[in-house]
C-alpha cells in the first residue's frame, strides 16, 4: 500500500499500467517511492522477474526513474507547464524586454524569397518518394560547415532547433538517461529534456562556454549526452573561445561514447567565429538554426552530424513529417543567396546595444555580462524583488528562474527592442531594482 494506493496485476503489463494510472489520477505523487521489486512481487504472489519487466517497462516510458539501491519513484511531472508560467505580464505603459525575440528591424522581407521559391516549385514540383534536403539548401550548408571547419556529415532538415535536438537525443537516448546541460541555459530545452523522461545534469558556464572542470564532473557521473551552444548562449551571451573549445575537446576526447549536441543558433547575428567541437565524439551533431537572422516564423534548422546519427534522425522523420516543407527550403537558400541579411551589420547592431548596456551598468556598479547575441544577464540577490520593482519602474525582464536549475539568480534582458536612449533609463532602473551602487567619484 502506498497512501491510499495499491499496485495490482499478475502480469507485468497489467502491473505497469495499474503505476502508470495511479500516476495519472495522482495516487502516486512526483518523487515517491515504489516498493522493491521483491517486497512488491510477494506481496502480488508473482515472479521477481515479471516485477522487474514492469518496472522496465515504467522507466522506459519516462513514469519512473531508478537509482541502483536507492531504488525507483515516480518521475518529478516534466517542468514544461510550470517554467512556461515564470515570466512577466507588461501592463500599458511597461517596456517588454523579456521576450527574446529579434528586433524585427533587422529581419528580412520574405516575400521576394517565397515567390522565387513559388516559381522554381511550379516548374518542377516535389513528389512523394523525392529526398527530403533540396540539393541548393545541401550544397550551401556543406560549403559553409567545410569553411568553418565543422567535420563532413551528411545534411538534414528539421523544424526548428528544438525539433532537431529532440530527434537527435530520441535517437540515441531513453527515459531515464542523463543530459549534461548549460545553466544557466534554454529553458526550452529544459523542457524538453524533462518530457522526454529524461535526467538533466547542470554544468556552469562563463563568457567563453561551458566549464571544462564541470563538464568532466557531469560527463564522470555518467551523462550519456551534452548539450552546447556555440555562440549567443541564451540567456548568458556566451560564445566558446579557441582556448575553450580546446580544453573541451580534451574533455570530450576522454569520453567518445557521450552524445555531443551544438546549438549553433547565434549563426548570422554575431560576429564571433565557431570553434566547433564536433567530430571528438563518436556520436554527435550541429544544429543551426534560422530563427534569430530571418525570422522565427521560418521554423526551419539543418543539421550535420555523424553518418548514424543523421540516418536515424531521418529514419525517423519519414515515419512522421516525412520532411520539411522543400519549398521553404527554397525561400531559405534564397535568402542566403541574395544576402538579405548582412551578418556583419546585424552583429554590430546587436553588439552597440549590448555592450552600451552592460557598460552602463558597470559604471552603476552592476555587473553583467552578454559576449555575443541579443540578451544580456544580470546576476541580481533577489531575483523577485529586482523583476517586481523593475516592473514598478516600467520595466519587465524575464526571471532568471526560467533559465536556471542550480545556478544562482539573474534576470535576463533582451536587447533587440533597445534604442540608444533606452540604455541610461534602463541601467538606471537595474541599478536601483539590484540595490545601491558602491561609492563613486564624478569628473
Amino acid at each position: 500500500m502506498l497512501g491510499e494506493y495499491r499496485i495490482e496485476g499478475r502480469r507485468a503489463a497489467d502491473i505497469a499500467a495499474s503505476v502508470e494510472r495511479a500516476v495519472g489520477d495522482g495516487g502516486l505523487e512526483p518523487g515517491q517511492l515504489l516498493p522493491p521489486m521483491r517486497e512488491l512481487a510477494s506481496r502480488l504472489g508473482v515472479n521477481p522477474n515479471t516485477v522487474a519487466a514492469a518496472y522496465r517497462t515504467l522507466r522506459e516510458r519516462g513514469v519512473i526513474e531508478t537509482a541502483g539501491r536507492r531504488g525507483s519513484r515516480v518521475r518529478p511531472k516534466p517542468a514544461t507547464t510550470a517554467r512556461e508560467l515564470i515570466r512577466v505580464d507588461a501592463p500599458p505603459g511597461v517596456r517588454n524586454v523579456s521576450k527574446g525575440n529579434p528586433d524585427t528591424h533587422l529581419l528580412p522581407t520574405l516575400t521576394e524569397a517565397f515567390t522565387a521559391a513559388a516559381a522554381q516549385g511550379d516548374e518542377k514540383p516535389v513528389l512523394y518518394g523525392e529526398g527530403a534536403v533540396d540539393p541548393a539548401l545541401e550544397q550551401h550548408v556543406r560549403r559553409a560547415f567545410e569553411a568553418e571547419g565543422v567535420p563532413a556529415g551528411p545534411v538534414a532538415v528539421a523544424s526548428g532547433a528544438l525539433d532537431a535536438m529532440e530527434r537527435v537525443l530520441a535517437a540515441h537516448l531513453r527515459p531515464g538517461d542523463a543530459v549534461a546541460v548549460e545553466d544557466p541555459g534554454w529553458g526550452s530545452l529544459f523542457d524538453l529534456v524533462s518530457a522526454m523522461g529524461l535526467r538533466a545534469v547542470p554544468f556552469g558556464v562563463d563568457d567563453e562556454g561551458p566549464l571544462p572542470a564541470e563538464v568532466e564532473r557531469a560527463l564522470s557521473d555518467g551523462a550519456r549526452a551534452i548539450v552546447v551552444t556555440d555562440r549567443a548562449q541564451n540567456p548568458t551571451g556566451a560564445a566558446v573561445s579557441a582556448p575553450r573549445a580546446r580544453a573541451l575537446r580534451k574533455v570530450l576526447a576522454a569520453h567518445k561514447g557521450t552524445l555531443l549536441i551544438e546549438d549553433d543558433h547565434g549563426h548570422g547575428i554575431v560576429d564571433l567565429p565557431l570553434h566547433p567541437l564536433a567530430g571528438v565524439t563518436h556520436s554527435w551533431a550541429l544544429v543551426r538554426s534560422t530563427a534569430k537572422a530571418y525570422g522565427p516564423d521560418l521554423r526551419l534548422a539543418v543539421l550535420t552530424g555523424d553518418p548514424v546519427t543523421v540516418d536515424r534522425v531521418q529514419g525517423r522523420q519519414r515515419l512522421g513529417p516525412g520532411w520539411v516543407s522543400r519549398l521553404l527550403q527554397r525561400a531559405v537558400v534564397r535568402l542566403w543567396e541574395s544576402g538579405a541579411v548582412d551578418p556583419a551589420m546585424v552583429a554590430a547592431s546587436y553588439a552597440r546595444r549590448r555592450d552600451a548596456l552592460i557598460a552602463a551598468l558597470a559604471e552603476r556598479g552592476v555587473p553583467a555580462h552578454g559576449r555575443s547575441g541579443m540578451n544580456v544577464w544580470v546576476p541580481v540577490p533577489d531575483e523577485t524583488g529586482a523583476v517586481a520593482r523593475l516592473l514598478h519602474a516600467g520595466w519587465a525582464v524575464a526571471p532568471g528562474a526560467r533559465f536556471r536549475l542550480s545556478a544562482p539568480p539573474g534576470v535576463r534582458i533582451t536587447i533587440a527592442a533597445l534604442a540608444d536612449e533606452d540604455i541610461v533609463p534602463v541601467a538606471d532602473a537595474v541599478a536601483s531594482a539590484v540595490g545601491p551602487a558602491p561609492a563613486r567619484r564624478y569628473g
